[in-house]
C-alpha cells in the first residue's frame, strides 16, 4: 500500500537523487548535486519556501514533490505551486503521482487560505502532460513565460 506523506531531512538524499534524475531524464541537464542538496536542505531549514512530500511503499520512497507557496492578491489567498515531481520509473503509469496530488488537494480543500494549486511542465513532457490532464488538471488558461540569469 503507497502511504504519502510530509517529507523530513531525513528524505533528503532520495529528493536530491529525484531531483538529478528528473533534471536528466526531462530536460537533459545535468545538474550540480552540491547545488541541489543546498537547495532541497533549504526548504527543511525554511518552511516558508516549500514542504516535500513523499510516496512511500513498503518503507522505501518511491516518489516526490515539492508544493511552494505564491500570494494571490486577486483572490487574498494562497496558490500551491507543485514543482519537482518525480516518480521512480518502475511506478509510473500507477497512479503514484495521482495519489501525491489527491493529497495535496485534499489539503487546499480543507484551507481557507488556499486558492487552487498549478504547476508548470515543459512543452515537450508529453507523457507528464497526460497525467496532469488525468487528474483534472488542465493547460487552458495560463502559458508560462520566464527569463532566468545564466548560471555560474
Amino acid at each position: 500500500m503507497i502511504k504519502i506523506r510530509l517529507s523530513n531531512e531525513y528524505d533528503a538524499h532520495h529528493i536530491v537523487d529525484f531531483q538529478l534524475r528528473m533534471a536528466d531524464e526531462t530536460e537533459g541537464v545535468v545538474l550540480n548535486k552540491d547545488a541541489v542538496f543546498e537547495g532541497v536542505r533549504a526548504v527543511y531549514k525554511d518552511p516558508d519556501k516549500g514542504k516535500y512530500f513523499v510516496a512511500v511503499e513498503d518503507e522505501k520512497i518511491i516518489a516526490s514533490l515539492l508544493i511552494t507557496p505564491e500570494w494571490s492578491d486577486w483572490r487574498n489567498q494562497w496558490n500551491y505551486w507543485i514543482q519537482s515531481v518525480y516518480v521512480i520509473p518502475e511506478k509510473r503509469g500507477q497512479g503514484v503521482f495521482a495519489l501525491l496530488y489527491e493529497s495535496i488537494k485534499k489539503q487546499v480543500l480543507e484551507n481557507n487560505d488556499v486558492a487552487g494549486i498549478k504547476l508548470y511542465v515543459d512543452q515537450t513532457n508529453t507523457a507528464a502532460k497526460m497525467v496532469y490532464s488525468k487528474v483534472g488538471m488542465n493547460g487552458d488558461h495560463y502559458q508560462l513565460f520566464e527569463w532566468m540569469k545564466p548560471t555560474k
